[in-house]
């Protein structure tokens, strides 16, 4: 088995809300990331696709092909949005990393027909990384 990624990047903003929760609950789960009027990231993105290469190409999956997958389906939708407000695939789920990742993978996931998803990383930060395997 053989896993290809291509890492793109966008950013975009975000509130960590849960409109169920008093002003005071979301302070103490979500902390500065409540705040009212948000706040942003610039987000590291990367797509893994696994299979063996096509003998014909030697291709599992044409990185130009996944970069026009994912540019077409996920950034030109989030970069430079507000994740709460502008991105209609995520309306109603509080836009925590864990979240974002498992809403890129159930969009990408039937739209790669060379080799098959195998993970979506996204890294909110530097040091804050999550990897869905498998939706």
């Amino acid at each position: 088995m053989i896993y290809v990624t291509r890492r793109l990047t966008f950013s975009a903003s975000h509130r960590l809300f849960n409109p169920s929760f008093s002003a005071a609950e979301n302070e103490r789960i979500f902390d500065k990331c409540s705040n009212v009027h948000g706040h942003g990231h610039n987000y590291v993105l990367e797509v893994t696709v696994a299979g063996e290469p096509n003998p014909e190409t030697g291709y599992v999956i044409d990185l130009k092909k996944l970069k026009a997958i994912v540019m077409r389906e996920i950034i030109e939708k989030v970069d430079h949005k507000h994740l709460n407000h502008d991105v209609e695939f995520l309306s109603g789920i509080i836009p925590t990393a864990e979240n974002i990742a498992r809403a890129f993978w159930k969009i990408l996931e039937p739209q790669i027909t060379e080799g098959k998803l195998h993970s979506v990383r996204l890294h909110e930060t530097e040091n804050n990384v999550v990897e869905v395997l498998g939706g």
